[in-house]
């Protein structure tokens, strides 16, 4: 065995060989015990510790009593704990019987209890009942408040609603209110089992309603008479009651029509003020001029009437928009409960479709404006039919239809107003064509001969003059872009392609070229009138047609002179003969012998340097310079192609020519020697 840190005496003790016997062996157990100890544990050290604290010597007496002293003071200590733990147990048992005490109290008191519950238990349950019945009671009575609160009407509301005598003001609107909710809801009473209680109320808000309505639409109708109709703004308590009113749409009517009645006539008298410049049935004057004052002036007279109509039309709209179209939604919730609480009284026909405000203000508006229109169509009918001219019916025509768009945008498409001016336009134009089929009967009797100048006639002047006046007036109309030309198409018929077609017929005994170039000068002079608006494009592309027949004309004439006057229309008439192929038999034709040849020569260059003045010279009638110079330069050109074409057929006579001298070994005269001038020429002296 090793021990580390040992003397060697101390080895030499714990050596077995030291001393035998038990004595020994008991040393070195104790010795080998402390040498083994590890004074790292804890409790070691703890132990070491409370021995340093109480401060024990290290004497042999001191070691011998350590042990005992130890274990008195640890009996010691827990005979304190067995005195103290004596002393809780004598607690716990006056704690024992101080409980013991309590469950007996408790005991009693619960047998006390249910003694007094016993008894009690009657009473309680009577007293719940009543309760529960109480509570029914106060249900029943606040129900039944309720009800009598709902659907009772008292006698203030009674005399509010019925009694002429009181004021139509906010009160009377709410009681209205009210009455129409109980009559609404007396619908759940009649679903009930006993009816009885919802038909007698609802008869008796039947009544009521039904006087409160004829009271409202009685005072509708004072308010209406006491209304300033010069001024018809409609203050705010009618038009509260109006849209009231529109529940009962007979009696809503009713009120329309009348205030519709008055409404014309005003309008109507203030017409005829304006018309003379005083009132109907007075001798007062107005400070503005009157509108009969230019009866001498149609179309101011005309235009005066319809603007004064457009002005009260607007006038009329304004006063009247604030109760169709700002509060038109109120109005129409009320129709429409009307319709269904009272289905019987619409109309046949009438499929109950939603309130339309717009429409009903453009309706009234109309309504209100039924005099004017038949003063006002009775007047310009007097003005179409009084004149003669064409021009003034169709100005007229075009007036009429400006103001007729104009108020379809303010009245809507269906309306009597609308159906005055349409009439009243159709009219017009009936004068227009009436005339104007006069007019051309009286030209075509005073036709007379072309001028000397072949210009066009005074009676297709007359008319271009007509016809600017015309598009003038109707460029100045409303008619969509899309339909302008369509409708424009009528007028040119009816003031145009008369007079066209009596140039034609003047030139019927003239020949060519002055028969064209006449034609040609009546046609570019109506060109030039129709140039200046857009609506007339299909009417200038007939004529652009129509000319180009006629200059097609010109310029064959004016190649025929160049083929004449030059003396190469022998030449072309025997190559025309000719098939393409056949050339040698061209030297044995006539005109290309060499003496023939040799004078179309000589005729041709005698023709060159005027030849150009000389084909102008038959154009000179023509007014349009440019054409004219266009025709002769179309005309000179075909020439050139001509002559082109002799110029080829001589060369090639001359190369079979020149073979056959070749092959024969002879001279022959040549056509080109004969005919020198060249195609390159030609063009350089007629450009």
């Amino acid at each position: 065995m090793d021990y580390n840190g040992l003397s060697t005496s101390t080895a030499a003790l714990l050596s077995p060989s030291v001393g035998g016997g038990t004595r020994s062996s008991a040393l070195s157990n104790k010795l080998i015990s402390v040498l083994s100890t590890s004074y790292a544990d804890l409790e070691i050290r703890d132990a070491l510790e409370i021995l340093d604290a109480r401060g024990i010597a290290n004497t042999q007496e001191t070691r011998r009593h350590l042990r005992l002293d130890v274990q008195k003071e640890v009996i010691d200590c827990n005979g304190q704990i067995v005195k103290e733990f004596g002393q809780v147990a004598e607690q716990l048992k006056r704690i024992g019987s101080t409980v013991a005490s309590l469950q007996n109290c408790c005991k009693d008191m619960r047998q006390h209890i249910s003694m007094a519950h016993l008894e009690t238990a009657p009473i309680l349950e009577e007293a719940s009942s009543l309760m529960e019945q109480q509570d029914q009671v106060d249900t029943k009575q606040k129900l039944l408040d309720a009800f009598v609160a709902h659907f009772t009407i008292s006698n203030e509301e009674l005399t509010l609603l019925t009694s002429s005598a009181e004021p139509l003001d906010d009160r009377f609107f709410r009681s209205l209110s009210r009455i129409q909710k109980v009559h609404k809801d007396c619908q759940v009473l009649l679903g009930s089992e006993n009816q009885r209680l919802g038909l007698e109320i609802m008869g008796q808000s039947s009544k009521t309603l039904n006087g409160a309505f004829q009271r409202l639409y009685r005072w509708v109708q004072r308010e209406f008479r006491t209304l300033d109709l010069e001024n018809p703004q409609i203050s705010s308590p009618i038009r509260r009651a109006l849209r009231v009113l529109a529940e009962r749409p007979s009696l809503f009517e009713s009120c329309l029509d009348a205030f519709a009645e008055a409404r014309e006539q005003v309008l109507s008298d203030s017409f005829y003020q304006a018309l003379t410049g005083s009132a109907t049935g007075t001798e007062q004057q107005s400070s503005t001029k009157p509108i009969e004052l230019f009866a001498y002036d149609p179309l101011r007279y005309v235009g005066d009437m319809l603007a004064w109509a457009h002005s009260a039309t607007v006038s009329e709209r304004e006063a009247l928009e604030v109760l169709f179209v700002c509060e038109g939604d109120e109005i129409a919730r009320g129709i429409q409960a009307g319709r269904d609480t009272e289905p019987w009284l619409r109309a046949e026909g009438d499929e109950g479709g939603t309130f339309d405000g717009r429409k009903a203000l453009e309706q009234l508006v109309n309504r209100n404006l039924a005099g004017v229109a038949r003063a006002t169509r009775q007047r310009i009918e007097q003005v179409i039919h009084g004149h003669e001219d064409p021009i003034l019916a169709y100005k007229l025509a075009n007036l009429t239809n400006f103001y007729r768009l104009t108020f379809a945008r303010l009245l809507g498409n269906e309306s009597d107003f609308l159906d005055t001016l349409a009439t009243i336009e159709e009219s017009a134009m009936r004068q227009f064509r009436a005339t104007m089929r006069d007019h051309v009967n009286t030209s075509k009797g005073d036709l007379v001969l072309v001028q000397a100048d072949f210009a066009p006639p005074e009676f297709l002047q007359e008319a271009l003059a007509q016809l600017e006046a015309l598009m003038k007036s109707y460029d100045s109309t409303l008619t969509p872009e899309s339909s302008r030309e369509g409708n424009f198409q009528p007028i040119l018929v009816e003031a145009l392609d008369p007079f066209v077609e009596g140039c034609y017929n003047l030139a019927t005994h003239l020949k060519d070229p002055v028969k064209s170039i006449f034609i040609l000068n009546c046609l570019m002079a109506t060109k030039s009138s129709l140039s200046n608006f857009s609506f007339t494009s299909e009417k200038i592309t007939e004529l652009n047609e129509m000319v180009e027949v006629h200059a097609e004309k010109l310029a064959e004439y004016q190649h025929a002179f160049f083929l004449h006057a030059s003396g190469l229309h022998p030449l072309i008439t025997t190559l025309a003969i000719l098939s393409d192929d056949d050339v040698q038999s061209i030297p044995s034709m006539e005109p290309f012998q060499p003496q023939a040849l040799t004078s179309t020569s000589q005729k041709l260059d005698d023709f060159l340097p005027s030849a150009l003045s000389d084909a102008t010279e038959h154009l000179k009638r023509l007014q349009n310079l440019k054409m004219a110079q266009k025709l002769t330069e179309e005309g000179a050109g075909r020439f050139c192609e001509d002559f082109e074409f002799v110029e080829g057929k001589i060369l090639a006579v001359d190369e079979v020519e020149a073979q056959k001298q070749v092959d024969e070994e002879e001279e022959v005269v040549t056509l080109r020697s004969l005919f020198p001038r060249t195609s390159g020429e030609i063009r350089v002296l007629l450009s």
